[in-house]
């Protein structure tokens, strides 16, 4: 949208200005049922509109001065400031209301507005559900969305108190980040909140069940509560999620030193979420794909709680201290996910102490691929308004973040660094900080100089490279051995220059047991150092026997791309599935996806790796991350004359996996997934129908809900299934994901005619929510339908300005990354893509989009050279 953006510099003229006291929202929801109030332009009102009546008091330093206030809203029936009525007509334009002639200090402000109802999951979200036709709302703040329901001073650094008085519909609950009060002819008057940043507040009102319970230890009594819509209930298995969150209480206080700081903790599954959960201060939203209807691996479980932690982590770290400005958000999700995984791996009773093999298997694999885009930036990014952050929710932002976190804990000592977190909560408890508060805090207590560090960690892209350099005797004893360091060249187009880093590291040594074939670690077959420069010696080991793998960055404390000496390379091709534990298994995984991506590992030499150990694999994560992995290759890595040839490979052994997995198990389950994203041949898509209909079964295998849809929009893809039979499963599921799935179903079909309809829902219209939206894009684009939407390349470069300016960001974005020809892997959709970059200058938040698509173009083309190459 227009007119809605806000500049660094003139956030912090703001807030040299003001001081900000409080809030007082006054919300007429009661239309929410059916709809809201009319109005003539619905694109993104979900509906209609409600009345949004703020009272603000703040200070000002200046008499006389000017400043603004931020609404977004389609009308404004009265402004007030300090008594006197202000034109709207004149004082509110585009997202802004202007405030002249302001008092040196207090002043107070009114503005009575009619707000917007979205379906876009921005601001008020309003969501229908199929099952019972009730309305469901809820607010999504961060970046800049407080705005469309309040007028606000929209920027981190100026908090307030909030008290929120809303109207709402007989019968219905209203939760905000005060405790709940009784409501008086359904008007809820909640108490004011602590001073928080606009961004973290938030109400979610409707009909929604609830389960509630407490936390309760040495005196301390926190309310908990868990949210969802009836249609959901029967699937909450509210115990489990109040068992992760009190883990989270107990090791979050003890850690951190400071008790939980709100006066309850709500947590609300909430429909059409466009992320996987929020941080508002005591009312934390969660996507509601998180209950789950129908069996999920552990692997789902373990995200899940991954989650729940990371949002309880946010309650110190974002909401009692928060950033002075977006360019520190890295630090607010890096600490949150940094956190949140180290209690699950260190928490007494944790059901998953494997985490940081989840980590180093999904979210460094997220750092590595952003990190070598053209958009590549430093951790601590620049941010100069907020186009530039709203497109900065990426792989370095949380996991490269996290990762150099974890580097830093390395560094400093995890005791060292947790006793200067808990000094930073206590100093600024409440405020606002940049990130030298925290290395301060840090340096007080390790007695490390953390200038240089956060320099070439902090302030800089890219990622560094490390490999063994090994000299052994004839009688294969270590004479010499040595970490080489490198710093590959940026990206096409990125700023900065190649930079080595200081790494702490461990080396792990490890041989093939002869009793149990598996390759294990000795007792003193780990080396803890500093690596920095280009060389860094290790005389350590120079005298010991040279182990049958040497594994750099052991124990995943750094992050760094690392590569096998060649004989270590040998060994693992040979017996990758064979490491004893999971943690080292997982990074050579990785690294061998990484040599891919790189072209350095033909496409067909990874699947036969895979192949050779996927099914000595016991982490259910890691095995659903090489089924995707392996797709992906085969798809965009893969020379495309040999490309039907690995499909056949792979299909078959998802088969074959399938049937010889244990009966019920997680494994069962996930080739039964990786089996329907693939299935080609009469005689497997005749399987997928056979076990729809039930004519065939496998032992252990439930074909539930999901299952269904899954094995549906397959057989829709590939033509088998049309109209009738995804109708026919819709009513087999009226739900709101059944909505979704059949939405995808559809745009899947493999005829012009689908590829229209798909085509003009998301693009003619505006009309679709964004959970629809996204599942219409996600069936459109087909891997194995390249000529059929080979023309939607050029309507694609035709219409994305005007995607771009009309839609509000996250619809944009949807559009601009799904729609983009990204399976049409050649030198046209480069030129088209240059062509357009060129013609039709995007702003900054849309180039960095295209331009990282493109990249993916590009290491398509690079990986199926070198497949092709491989085939020779």
């Amino acid at each position: 949208m227009p007119g809605t953006n806000l500049t660094r510099e003139e956030a912090r003229q703001r807030a040299k200005l003001l001081t900000v006291d409080s809030y007082e929202i006054d919300l007429d929801l009661s239309g929410a049922q059916g709809g809201g109030t009319a109005r003539s332009n619905e694109a993104e009102s979900g509906g209609g509109t409600y009345r949004s009546v703020t009272t603000v008091r703040f200070d000002v330093a200046e008499d006389g001065a000017e400043s603004f206030i931020d609404l977004i809203a389609p009308t404004v029936h009265e402004v007030t400031l300090n008594g006197d009525a202000l034109d709207p007509a004149e004082v509110f334009k585009d997202s802004r209301i202007a405030l002249p002639g302001l008092l040196a200090g207090p002043n107070v402000l009114r503005v009575a507005a009619d707000c917007a109802y979205t379906n876009t999951g921005e601001g008020l979200h309003r969501f229908v559900d199929p099952v019972d036709d009730q309305v469901y709302l809820y607010t999504q703040f961060e970046v800049p969305d407080a705005r469309r329901v309040f007028a606000a001073f929209e920027q981190p650094d100026l908090k307030a108190t909030f008290r929120f008085t809303v109207k709402a519909p007989e019968g219905w609950t209203v939760v905000s980040n005060s405790p709940t009060p009784e409501p008086r002819d359904n008007v809820w008057e909640f108490a004011p909140t602590p001073r928080i940043s606009t961004y973290i507040t938030a109400l979610i009102v409707g009909p929604y069940h609830s389960v509630h319970s407490v936390y309760e230890k040495d005196g301390q009594s926190v309310p908990l509560g868990i949210y969802c819509r009836p249609s959901l209930a029967e699937f909450l298995d509210a115990d489990a999620i109040f068992d992760v969150t009190r883990q989270g209480f107990d090791w979050f206080q003890e850690k951190f030193d400071y008790a939980y700081p709100f006066a309850k903790y709500d947590q609300l599954f909430v429909p059409e979420f466009n992320a996987g959960a929020m941080e508002n201060a005591g009312a934390v939203t969660i996507r509601d794909q998180y209950v789950f209807r129908s069996k999920v691996t552990d692997a789902a479980y373990e995200m899940r709680a991954e989650t729940i932690l990371h949002e309880l982590a946010h309650m110190w770290f974002g909401d009692l201290v928060t950033m002075e400005w977006w360019n520190d958000l890295w630090l607010n999700e890096s600490f949150a996910t940094y956190t949140s995984i180290a209690c699950q791996a260190h928490a007494p009773g944790s059901r998953w102490p494997h985490s940081w093999t989840t980590f180093a298997n999904s979210m460094k694999t997220w750092a590595y691929r952003q990190d070598q885009l053209p958009s590549t930036h430093p951790i601590m990014a620049d941010i100069n308004d907020l186009d530039d952050v709203l497109v900065n929710f990426d792989g370095i932002t949380y996991a490269k973040g996290a990762s150099v976190l974890k580097q830093l804990v390395a560094y400093v000592g995890r005791d060292e660094f947790f006793r200067g977190v808990q000094a930073y909560f206590k100093r600024h408890a409440f405020g606002n900080t940049r990130l030298s508060d925290l290395l301060g805090a840090l340096e007080e207590t390790s007695g490390r100089d953390l200038r240089t560090w956060s320099h070439k960690w902090l302030e800089t892209a890219g990622i560094n490279i490390l490999r063994p350099e090994i000299e052994t005797d004839e009688n294969g004893v270590i004479t010499s051995f040595a970490v080489r360091q490198e710093a590959p060249a940026l990206p096409a187009g990125a700023k900065g220059e190649p930079t080595l880093r200081p790494h702490r590291i461990a080396i792990g040594l490890y041989d093939l047991d002869e009793a149990s074939g598996k390759l294990v670690r000795a007792e003193d077959g780990r080396i803890e150092l500093d690596v920095d420069g280009e060389l860094t010696a290790v005389p350590q080991l120079a005298g010991r026997r040279r182990p049958a793998v040497v594994l750099l960055n052991d124990d995943d404390l750094s992050y760094a791309k690392v590569r096998l000496d060649e004989q270590s390379l040998a060994v693992v091709t040979e017996h990758l599935g064979d490491f004893a534990s999971s943690l080292p298994r997982a990074l050579c995984w990785a690294s061998a996806w990484d040599m891919t991506r790189d072209a350095e590992l033909a496409t067909r030499d990874y699947l036969s790796l895979v192949l050779s150990g996927i099914g000595k694999e016991s982490d259910i994560g890691v095995v659903q991350s090489l089924q995707r992995q392996v797709k992906l290759a085969i798809d965009l890595y893969a020379d495309p004359a040999a490309r039907d040839a690995l499909l056949t490979r792979w299909t078959d052994a998802t088969l074959a996996h399938l049937r010889t997995a244990e009966a019920g198990s997680d494994h069962q389950l996930a080739w039964a997934r990786a089996f329907a994203a693939t299935a080609r041949t009469p005689e497997q898509l005749d399987l997928l129908n056979a076990l729809l209909e039930g004519s065939q079964t496998i032992e252990g295998l439930a074909v539930d809900t999901e299952l269904r849809w899954a094995f549906v929009q397959r057989l829709a893809a590939v033509g088998r299934f049309d109209e009738p039979e995804i109708a026919g499963e819709y009513e087999r599921d009226r739900t709101a994901a059944g909505e979704r799935h059949a939405a995808t179903a559809r745009a899947a079909r493999p005829t012009e005619e689908a590829k229209a309809e798909a085509w003009a829902s998301v693009v003619d219209s505006d009309k679709l929510p964004n959970a629809v939206q996204e599942a219409v894009i996600g069936g459109f684009v087909q891997t194995d339908q390249r000529e059929l939407l080979a023309p939607y390349t050029e309507r694609y470069f035709e219409v994305l300005k005007d995607i771009w300016d009309s839609r509000s960001h996250e619809m944009a974005q949807q559009i601009a990354v799904g729609l983009y020809p990204s399976v049409q892997v050649s030198q046209d959709t480069l030129r088209r893509t240059d062509e357009w970059l060129a013609s039709a200058p995007p702003n900054a938040a849309l180039r960095r989009l295209v331009s990282e698509s493109r990249a993916g173009i590009e290491r398509s083309l690079r990986a199926q050279a070198a497949d092709a190459a491989a085939g020779r």
